[in-house]
């Protein structure tokens, strides 16, 4: 199936897997890399991108980087790319990610990876094509993500869908 071909019936139909992400990624395709914060007593620094990461890890070069702040409590959800791969990492704050195989010749198909990341826990998510995603600020005011983009960007490969018409509960935090 074409991600042009996705609609939201096709996505109600798809029997969902959550998968634990404590050892990484399952969906394939998809990366987490752990970032290090360097601390000392002036701050600290943490390295989001460098070129021995293209060989070394399948990480891509950025052909287009954009900046997005997310107020708290929203989710920016659903999307997805036929063509090209998102990197995210979080500067700011800290959120959700959760990504979703939807394509039906995957091996995948169906796992639902969700991922904590921010200042606290900084690492980058590399999201391929054809792999839905969204996130979500859980931290006040705002949450400030960093892509890093795989194509210059073109509006006709943003293909979206509300956040609510599938995997509605998948959202932190939990209560309870």
């Amino acid at each position: 199936m074409m991600v042009q071909d996705i609609t939201i019936p096709f996505l109600q139909s798809i029997p969902y897997v959550r998968c634990s992400t404590a050892q990484g990624a399952t969906i394939q395709g998809v990366y987490y890399r752990a970032l290090k914060a360097i601390v000392d007593g002036r701050g600290d620094v943490i390295e989001l991108w460098s070129l021995p990461w293209v060989e070394r890890e399948n990480i891509i070069v950025p052909q287009h980087v954009y900046q997005s702040a997310t107020d708290y409590g929203v989710v920016k959800a659903w999307h997805l790319h036929a063509l090209h791969t998102d990197q995210f990492t979080v500067t700011r704050g800290k959120m959700q990610i959760v990504c979703v195989d939807v394509r039906s010749s995957s091996p995948t198909f169906g796992q639902v990876n969700s991922f904590i990341i921010g200042v606290q826990n900084p690492a980058m998510i590399l999201i391929p094509p054809g792999v839905m995603h969204g996130w979500k600020a859980l931290s006040q005011p705002e949450t400030i993500v960093i892509n890093l983009q795989s194509h210059p960007y073109d509006p006709s490969d943003e293909f979206k869908f509300a956040w609510d018409c599938v995997l509605q509960d998948v959202w932190e935090p939990k209560f309870g």
